[in-house]
């Protein structure tokens, strides 16, 4: 009878883990190559090795893996947001920190590569668009909406909907976005003079009420 020792149980997840991201990097090279409709989970399989029962193991379907991509390219933004949105006297500093970081991410090569990938494909899967929706915007708004409901508790904003106040301030970065599109590249200063445009605009309009206390 073979004994099973933590040690042995701990290398055992060490190489599903393993697994898991081989499977993630083969298929995120896939989609941004191939589009969503392209890929199937043969062609993924095949170049990971082994058995396609193997990859659907790990995933039940390729919209499951789409998802799973879609979180491994978000998940380090997600976690810089985390850390970008603390409470804060300074308001406008911590605004300001997050429209730079969410600049430089929604113009970055990665970003702009995703973002063609799913407007070819979100026509014919309405699905893909759906699941990077819930995936990035959504989840960095929320975050944004927590953030900016404590600073209106503390009277730092004027009472709003949250979630509807973090929309509309990184709606505002989607100008930018199209341009680095269009194929504009964007320098430092140009990311500088951009964040203060956009912090300024949002904190005139949702400033405090007067005599507000």
């Amino acid at each position: 009878m073979e004994i099973v020792t933590p040690k042995c149980l701990g290398k055992r997840a060490a190489r599903k883990q393993d697994r898991r991201a081989a499977i993630l990097a083969i298929a995120k090279r896939h989609f941004m190559e191939q589009g969503y409709v392209g890929v199937s989970m043969s062609a993924i399989a095949a170049e990971l090795g082994g058995s396609k029962g193997t990859l659907w193991s790990y995933f039940a379907s390729k919209e499951e893996l789409f998802d799973a991509c879609v979180d491994e390219v978000t998940r380090e933004y997600r976690e810089q947001v985390m850390q970008l949105l603390v409470p804060s006297d300074n308001l406008q500093a911590t605004l300001c920190a997050f429209i730079r970081s969410l600049l430089r991410k929604v113009t970055s090569r990665e970003a702009i590569q995703l973002h063609r990938v799913i407007h070819a494909e979100v026509e014919r899967s309405p699905e893909m668009g759906e699941i990077f929706f819930r995936r990035g915007p959504q989840r960095t708004r929320e975050l944004l909406a927590a953030h900016l409901q404590d600073a209106m508790h503390k009277g730092q904003l004027r009472a709003a909907d949250p979630l509807k106040a973090a929309f509309a301030l990184t709606s505002l970065c989607m100008g930018s976005q199209q341009r680095a599109m269009l194929g504009h590249q964007f320098s430092d200063a140009e990311i500088e003079d951009e964040t203060d445009y956009i912090v300024d605009l949002f904190l005139r309009a949702f400033a405090p009420e007067p005599g507000a206390a």
